[in-house]
This record gives structure tokens, sequence and C-alpha cells, in this order.
């Protein structure tokens, strides 16, 4: 009869610690210059406490309807002195836009003019600076949110629209552009999305060419199926949710 062993959030930490180190390594890079925001999709705010005493502290949500129930009484257990810090990594409707700049530090999904324009004239409105990413489609995928850049290379149409709307959200009033985000492809072998993790990287050092008075400081990109490659390809944050909290219950 086999016996699984269910490991505790902090080991499973500490396993993730261990693989993004070896990865860092691997590409020449500190560690310490990778951050973890722990995808918190469907997970209690007890464990999200739990990973905080771990030492985790930049989780990210996905919806902002679980965010408002999930992030206060994450705050009540921990106290207001608490610093923890909550990302949005999942799609924003700009019907949703107020409530998520109320919620969220950093927002990684930025996939439209519209948003942006929204996005800055609340963060005019509130009298602070917004840090955002900007999110792209590098696989191509119809499914896949973000601004269509999978030929940008090749494609200069493609390239010169992109980089239109970056100059107009780079110069709304109250947006930090601190760089670009990406949800890979699945695949069985993390080896298959190499390619679009390079291409996001590729696509961030043209965009600090054209735009070099911008900070394009971050790459959001890698998960818990394919981080070890997405920090080689120079990745400085990774979402990881069932890395950390263990595979999700069924719904």
């Amino acid at each position: 009869m086999e016996i699984r062993t269910v490991l505790s959030i902090a080991e499973r930490w500490a396993r993730v610690q261990e693989r993004i180190a070896a990865a860092a390594r691997r590409a020449g890079r500190a560690p310490e210059a990778i951050t973890v925001v722990a995808v918190t999709k469907t997970v209690p705010p007890e464990a999200i406490v739990e990973a905080y005493a771990c030492g985790l502290r930049v989780f990210g949500e996905n919806r902002v309807e679980e965010a408002e129930e999930k992030i206060p009484e994450v705050r009540a257990r921990l106290g207001p002195e608490a610093p923890i810090h909550w990302h949005l990594v999942g799609h924003l409707q700009r019907r949703k836009a107020r409530r998520a700049v109320a919620l969220f530090e950093v927002i990684h999904s930025v996939d439209s003019i519209p948003l942006a324009e929204k996005l800055s004239r609340l963060a005019v409105e509130a009298r602070r600076p917004l840090p955002v990413l900007l999110e792209c489609n590098v696989s191509g995928e119809a499914t896949k949110y973000g601004f269509r850049v999978e030929r940008w290379e090749e494609d200069a149409q493609q390239r010169e629209g992109f980089f239109e709307a970056v100059a107009r959200i780079l110069a709304l009033p109250g947006l930090q552009v601190l760089g670009l985000m990406t949800v890979a492809p699945v695949a069985a072998d993390p080896e298959q999305v190499r390619p679009v993790f390079r291409g996001l990287r590729r696509l961030q050092e043209a965009l600090a060419r054209r735009f070099p008075a911008a900070a394009w400081e971050h790459l959001s990109m890698g998960m818990t199926d394919d981080f070890e490659v997405a920090i080689e390809e120079g990745a400085t944050m990774i979402r990881l949710g069932r890395a950390i909290f263990g595979e999700r219950p069924a719904p």
C-alpha cells in the first residue's frame, strides 16, 4: 500500500528556495534578485498566515472578489503593521479597477490602453503612484490576455503598434510602469516554453532601448511548472501557487 506524504507549507517553501537558488546559479544570478509572489487563489487565510510565518511577504490574487474577502481577514490576523504586500496577478476588468486600486500595491495585468487610462485616473484621484506591469501575449494563444506581441521581432506593424501603445501608457500620470508580465502555455516539458520567456526578455531589452527613461526592471514570468526555466531566462518575479500551498481542492 502506497503511503503519500503531505508536505507542510514550510517544507514546500524550503524546497522552492533550493530550486530557485539552483536555477539562479545556473544563470549566474543572485537568488535574492528574484521575488516570489505566492499566489493564493482558493487558499484560505490560515494558510496565508502560515506562509507569512515562513518568511513569505508578497502574495498574489487572481480575482478582485476573492481578495476583498481574504485580504482584510489576513490583515486582521497579522496585525495592521505586518509588512505584507498584495499583487493582482489575474485579468482585471475596467469596471473593477477602482476596487483593485484600493486592494493591491502592484497590478501585473495591464493589457490595454483603456485599462491603463482608467487606472491612471484612479491613481491620480488616490494621490499615490500605482506600480504596474504590462501583460504581453508572447505565445499568440487566442485564450491568453495581453498585448499581442508574438511576432514583434519580424512584424514591424505589430512591433510599432505595441510601441505606440507603450508610449501612450508611459505618458499617463499616476502610473509607474515597472516592466512586463506573461503567462506561458501549459507544456509537459518546461523547455518547450523557454522561447516564450526568452521572447519577453528580448522585448524588455528592446523597450529599454526605445524608452530609456522608463524603468524596465521587472519580468513577471514563470509559475509552478516552469519557474526554473523562467529564472534562467531573466525572471525577476515568479508567481507560485501549488509549489507553496499544494494542490488546490477540486471545485
